[in-house]
C-alpha cells in the first residue's frame, strides 16, 4: 500500500493513491529497498516524460533544428557531381525509409556540411510528428548531460545521473549527432560504451552520424557500429551542402593546372623503345583513356622516374574536369604538408576539414607515393586515408616508383585486392625530353 505524506510536485488531484501531491512514499520493511525513500506517482510519470522530453530536445538543439525535415532537404544537391549526386540522394531515401520504420541501427558518414545532420533531424522531426518519442543529441552534449548531476552547483530536483543515464540509454529512438569529436577521456568511452552496448544488445533504433573513418572510432564502440547484421552504414561523399557547387577543382590543395598540358593527345609515343615497351605504352594509353571515361575503382600505375605515369595520371584528371567532375590532384608529400600545415596556430583551414576534403574528392590522384617521410604519423595519415576511399568504393589514382613490397603493408593490401584494385607496370625507362612522370 502506497501513501503520500509531502507535498513535492504537482499530480493529479483526483488521484485515488497521492491525492493530488504528485509523490509517494510506501509502507515496506525497513530492509525493503523502497524504504523511507520517495517515489512519483503514476499520475505524474507522463508529465515527467514531457518534461524530460522537452529538456532532451533544449540540449540537442532540436528546437533550432525544427525546419530540418525531409522537405527541406534537397536529395539532389546543386552543382554536384553523378557520383556526389547519388550518394546524397541513396542517404537522403535511406533515412526516410528509416523514419517511416526505425529498425536497427542507421550510421551516416560525411564530411562536414554534407547534409547529415539535416538527415539525422528530419529523422527525428518525421518520428515526433508521428507521435512516437525521439531524442536527438550531439555526443559533446550528452556527455555534458551526464555529467551535470555531478557538479557541487546542480540542483534541479529529482536529477540523478542515473535517471539521466537511464532515459538516455532506453529512449525508443536515441540519434546521436557527431560521433567522435568529443573528449576522448576514459569517462567519455565508458559512458557511451555502455549506452550504445545497451542498445545493441536489445536492439533499440538507434541513428549516428560521424565525420570520421570507421578506424578512428574507438575498437569497442567501432564492433558494436560494424555488425552488419544491425547495422547500415551510408557514406555521404558529397562535399559541404552549405557550399553546393564549389568545385574541388578550385581547392588550394589541386595542383592539377601545373599539369593542364599533360593530357592523352600530349602523350608521345617513343620510336627509340623496343617494340615490347612500345606495346607497353600503348596498353598503359588505352587502360588510361578508358578509366578516365568511366572511373570505377582504383587504378594504380607503376614505373621508374619520367616513364610517363605522371602524364596518364593528369590526363585523366584533366579529361574528367573537362567534363565536370570535382578532381583533386596531389603529391602524397604535398598532401602531408597541407596537414602537418593545418596544426599551426596561424592556419586558415582546420586538419578535419583539409583531411575531409581530401577522402571525399570525386576523384582523388595521388601521385608520387612513396617518395614522402615515411613517419609514424605519415603512414597513420595515408592508411586512413586509403582504408576511407577502399571502403567507400572511390574512384582513386595511385603513381608510384617504388616496388610494392617497399611500400606499408597496410597500404598495399588494399592496392593489391583486384575487387576493386588495378595495378599497371610501365615498362619504358625514363624519357628525358621532358619530365613525364
Amino acid at each position: 500500500m502506497a501513501y503520500s505524506d509531502r507535498h513535492y510536485g504537482a499530480g493529479d488531484p483526483g488521484c485515488p493513491i497521492c491525492g493530488g501531491l504528485g509523490y509517494v512514499r510506501y509502507s515496506v520493511p525497513e530492509e525493503d529497498p523502497r524504504f523511507g525513500k520517495i517515489f512519483d506517482c503514476d499520475c505524474r510519470k507522463a508529465q515527467i516524460d514531457a518534461d524530460r522530453l522537452r529538456i532532451m530536445r533544449r540540449l540537442g538543439g532540436l528546437d533550432a533544428l525544427v525546419d530540418k525535415t525531409f522537405e527541406s532537404f534537397n536529395p539532389d544537391g546543386v552543382g554536384l557531381t553523378p557520383g556526389h549526386q547519388a550518394s546524397l540522394r541513396y542517404a537522403y531515401d535511406r533515412a526516410r525509409a528509416f523514419a517511416e520504420r526505425p529498425l536497427g541501427w542507421l550510421v551516416i558518414r560525411g564530411g562536414y556540411g554534407c547534409g547529415k545532420t539535416h538527415l539525422a533531424a528530419a529523422i527525428a522531426n518525421a518520428r515526433l510528428e508521428q507521435g512516437e518519442k525521439a531524442v536527438l543529441v550531439t555526443v559533446p552534449d550528452l556527455l555534458d548531460y551526464l555529467r551535470a548531476p555531478f557538479s557541487a552547483d546542480f540542483n534541479e530536483e529529482g536529477e540523478t545521473y542515473h535517471t539521466r543515464f537511464d532515459e538516455v540509454r532506453t529512449t525508443p529512438l536515441l540519434i546521436l549527432d557527431d560521433l567522435g569529436i568529443e573528449s576522448p577521456t576514459a569517462w567519455a568511452q565508458e559512458k557511451l560504451y555502455q549506452i550504445l552496448n545497451h542498445r545493441y544488445n536489445a536492439q533499440l533504433p538507434t541513428v549516428i552520424t560521424t565525420n570520421h573513418s570507421m578506424d578512428e572510432i574507438e575498437l569497442r564502440l567501432r564492433s558494436r557500429l560494424q555488425d552488419q547484421d544491425l547495422t547500415e552504414v551510408i557514406v555521404i561523399t558529397a562535399p559541404d551542402y552549405r557550399r553546393a557547387g564549389v568545385a574541388a577543382n578550385q581547392s588550394d590543395l589541386n595542383t592539377l593546372g601545373l599539369y593542364s598540358h599533360m593530357t592523352f593527345e600530349s602523350f608521345k609515343q617513343r620510336r627509340e623503345l623496343n617494340e615490347e615497351m612500345r606495346e607497353n605504352l600503348k596498353r598503359a594509353l588505352s587502360i588510361t583513356r578508358e578509366y578516365a571515361a568511366r572511373p570505377e575503382g582504383w587504378l594504380i600505375l607503376i614505373g621508374g622516374f619520367s616513364s610517363g605515369k605522371t602524364h596518364l595520371a593528369a590526363a585523366i584528371a584533366n579529361e574528367r574536369a573537362r567534363q565536370g567532375a570535382a578532381v583533386l590532384f596531389i603529391t602524397v608529400p604535398d598532401l602531408l604538408d597541407h596537414l602537418r600545415a593545418t596544426y599551426a596556430p596561424n592556419s586558415s583551414a582546420s586538419y578535419d576539414k583539409r583531411f575531409n576534403e581530401v577522402k571525399n574528392a570525386d576523384l582523388l590522384v595521388l601521385d608520387d607515393l612513396g617518395t614522402e617521410s615515411a613517419t609514424p604519423w605519415a603512414r597513420e595519415k595515408l592508411y586512413q586515408l586509403f582504408n576511407y576511399r577502399f571502403n567507400a568504393r572511390l574512384p582513386t589514382v595511385i603513381t608510384t616508383s617504388r616496388e610494392l613490397d617497399d611500400l606499408d603493408p597496410r597500404l598495399v593490401t588494399r592496392m593489391r585486392d583486384k575487387r576493386l584494385c588495378r595495378l599497371f607496370a610501365l615498362l619504358a625507362p625514363a624519357y628525358l625530353g621532358e619530365r613525364s612522370g
